[in-house]
């Protein structure tokens, strides 16, 4: 992209932050914003499509810190009238020293537009340029996130038209300089013959090129959105909410540049049974009065399928927690988490004659035990 393209595109109203904004403040408002407008989620709707490319255009400038300085350069530059209007007996209309001057890799007038014309007698750049990072999305069952598995992610990022290879004009045709601003993008308009106020030509809208026959298919724009399929592998033991970087599988990089990353964000869906508690799986088992109060071997399921038996010591209290050993979420190293089994005290909701009996019968052997003395010894002692 070419300055004179970043200072006519105010990249932080387009995602809706401020320029102090902060890189987790660009990204959420980037998550939003694409989830909002991406082409998977409003198929046919164009406007949606072309709010998803300025929106991924935006983030991939702004995500990254060098991008970010350098385009914050430029607009301060463009905004601070350092485009001249030619000096009496100047020479080649405006000064580009001043644009280029100090900038990381340098650069030219003929960078500037190298590669629009397809050859020529004009230089190219040669300068390799890395491709954008991309953001996705996918959904797994909670299984599918505790054992991994390959997903088809259908990606769409910015690109140049294929229709007319990134021109703007029509086939066969050529887009030419502009008249107005002689090529800059910008021209310098007087504010009451004392002020001097530098913008995007409103000719050209600052590309420096007019298009007299656009291309039918980006309406001059020059740009496109590739979209293509790939296949993505999930690690076993994913998070809900999880980042996922794959390196190499973002947008493609420009002359010879690497492709960018692909970093996918993983929903998770909830177990009907089971939890999570990091690398550890929860799970809470009723069990009976008799069973907690005189010990038992209990079945427990698991997520693998089948059960575990575990021991229930006598007086075991509602509530209590038990650890069984690898029988959680899968580790980066290769081990498993634990299972956390909560058992909870099943009180009957009706009694047959014999179970209240029986019931009756411990009452009569607790001999008059009451489990809120000391509750009441305690708050009368502070009263």
């Amino acid at each position: 992209m070419s300055p004179a393209d970043w200072a006519s595109k105010d990249f932080y109203q387009v995602l809706g932050v401020s320029k102090a904004a902060t890189a987790d403040d660009i990204k959420k408002a980037y998550r939003k914003l694409a989830r909002a407008n991406h082409p998977d989620s409003r198929p046919g709707d164009t406007a949606a499509e072309e709010r998803f490319k300025s929106i991924s255009e935006a983030y991939s400038v702004l995500s990254d810190p060098d991008k970010r300085k350098e385009y914050d350069e430029q607009r301060t530059l463009f905004g601070s009238g350092r485009f001249r209007p030619p000096r009496p007996g100047q020479q080649g209309g405006y000064d580009f020293s001043d644009l280029f001057a100090g900038q990381a890799g340098g650069g030219s007038f003929s960078d500037l537009f190298g590669g629009v014309f397809g050859g020529g007698t004009r230089t190219r750049s040669t300068q390799a340029r890395r491709g954008q990072d991309v953001e996705s999305e996918t959904s797994l069952t909670f299984d599918q996130a505790l054992e991994g598995l390959t997903v088809a992610l259908q990606l769409s990022s910015d690109a140049a038209c294929r229709a007319c290879s990134g021109t703007g004009a029509r086939a066969g045709t050529l887009p030419h300089v502009c008249p107005n601003c002689e090529g800059s993008g910008m021209q310098t308009s007087s504010q009451g013959g004392v002020f001097a106020m530098t913008e995007p030509c409103r000719e050209c809208l600052g590309r420096g090129l007019v298009v007299d026959d656009p291309c039918p298919v980006c309406h001059g724009s020059g740009r496109g959105v590739s979209t293509r399929t790939i296949q993505a592998r999930i690690p076993a033991g994913v998070k809900d909410g999880q980042r996922i970087r794959l390196r190499g599988k973002g947008a493609p990089g420009e002359r010879g540049g690497p492709p960018g990353d692909l970093y996918v964000t993983v929903h998770v869906a909830p177990h009907p049974i089971f939890g999570r508690k990091g690398d550890n799986l929860t799970i809470t088992v009723p069990v009976r009065f008799d069973e907690a109060a005189l010990g038992a071997d209990i079945a427990v399921p698991t997520l693998a399928g089948g059960t575990v038996t575990l021991k229930v010591p006598p007086g075991t209290p509602n509530g209590r927690t038990f650890r069984v050993k690898g029988r959680g979420a899968p580790r980066r190293d290769g081990t498993k988490g634990d299972l956390l089994v909560t058992v909870e005290v099943e009180t009957p909701t009706s009694l047959d004659e014999a179970s209240r009996a029986a019931v009756e019968a411990f009452r009569a052997a607790s001999n008059g035990h009451d489990p809120r003395a000391g509750l009441l010894r305690g708050a009368r002692s502070h009263g």
